[in-house]
């Protein structure tokens, strides 16, 4: 039976970290100072946590640089240069990842022109089509669909009820969050006629005499190209390109309940937060950062190195560097001044009133 516990010393190595007192000392898991247990690590990477440590039994802990661990009563201290860095190399070790049986299960449904790559686990209820390529160590969980001629490099998992359309590509080391649709169609439709959202478009706000019509689909006839190394979030959803693919460079992470629009070009290394909306081929460089609910227009660029605040609105293109914030999107100190502005507004007025 495996052992779920690790020394102190191994913990260390896996952060590249500074162990002093007793490294042999074994942990089960990481808690918040003031609720570890005796067989726990407590995180307390910041001075403001010391009363913490005293309210809980840690034995052990990752401590600030400078801290007295033999004060605060502790058996062993592991010192990291960068806090919130080490976290990703702790949870990396810690984390067992999801339970999914060795082998393929009995229930799954795989086409015989599908290629399955060496120790690969496949769980229940999954359906993969003709043609799919699969690399190898593979863990594909339960209900997971993988449609004709798709590829997937090595190292993937793909969690829960993700689909995976027909044709998608995707790069080693590739993870899908729960319910994650990766090549759903497009979104686009036209009219026979010129119609009213064309006529507002190019008028800004004149709807003009359009005819009443129904819509027409146009079909897309591209895929999804996703790099290496990509995360796409839980119920996140990327639609298919009409003619090129939609593409998402290596290294770029989702949110959950991101939306990706067809014939959209993400670049490489970005962080595109929850709720997130990109519409239809607009492209996005490398190492842009989205927090919550940003939204994107249609065919415009978004330079590299760009950080929009939360729920910012991007309308017309924005030049690499720069750092956004409102609706409509606005440099970072230029929507700080407007808001004092607007808090000043209704002082003002009643100024105005005063003086007439």
């Amino acid at each position: 039976m495996r052992d779920n516990t690790f020394t102190i010393d191994q913990i260390a190595r896996a952060l590249g970290a500074r162990v002093e007192g007793d490294g042999g000392l074994r942990i089960a898991s990481a808690a918040e100072p003031a609720m570890a247990g005796a067989d726990q690590l407590a995180l307390a990477m910041d001075a403001k946590y010391a009363d913490g440590l005293a309210e809980g039994q840690a034995q052990a802990a990752i401590l600030w640089d400078g801290a007295d661990w033999q004060a605060l009563g502790l058996k062993a201290a592991i010192f990291v240069p960068r806090p919130r860095y080490a976290m990703s190399g702790l949870t990396s070790l810690m984390d067992p990842g999801p339970f999914i049986k060795e082998g393929i299960s009995g229930t799954s449904d795989i086409h015989p022109s599908a290629e399955i790559g060496e120790q690969t686990r496949i769980g229940p209820m999954v359906v993969i089509g003709p043609n799919v390529k699969i690399g190898k160590n593979a863990r594909i969980a339960s209900h997971v669909s993988i449609a004709e001629g798709s590829t997937i490099g090595d190292n993937a998992l793909i969690l829960q009820g993700a689909r995976i359309g027909a044709r998608v590509q995707i790069g080693d080391d590739f993870i899908a969050q729960p319910g994650a649709v990766i090549g759903s169609d497009g979104f686009s439709f036209v009219t026979p006629e010129k119609s009213a959202v064309e006529n507002v478009r190019e008028s800004l706000g004149d709807q003009g005499d359009a005819a009443q019509q129904s819509w027409t689909r146009i079909h897309s006839l591209g895929s999804v190209t996703i790099g290496n190394n990509v995360e796409i979030g839980a119920n996140s959803a990327i639609d298919r390109g009409t003619i090129r693919d939609t593409s998402i460079g290596d290294g770029t992470k989702l949110d959950n309940l991101v939306h990706i629009g067809h014939n959209v070009q993400i670049g490489q290394d970005c962080l595109i937060c929850g709720q997130v909306g990109i519409a239809g081929s607009s492209r996005i460089g490398n190492r842009v950062v989205m927090a919550g609910q940003c939204g994107v227009n249609d065919n415009i660029f978004v330079g590299d190195d760009v950080v929009a605040g939360g729920a910012t609105k991007i309308f017309t293109n924005a030049p690499a560097g720069r750092v956004l914030l409102g609706y409509p999107a606005v440099k970072m100190d230029t929507h700080i001044e407007i808001q004092k502005a607007l808090r000043r507004l209704p002082r003002f007025m009643k100024s105005l009133q005063r003086d007439k």
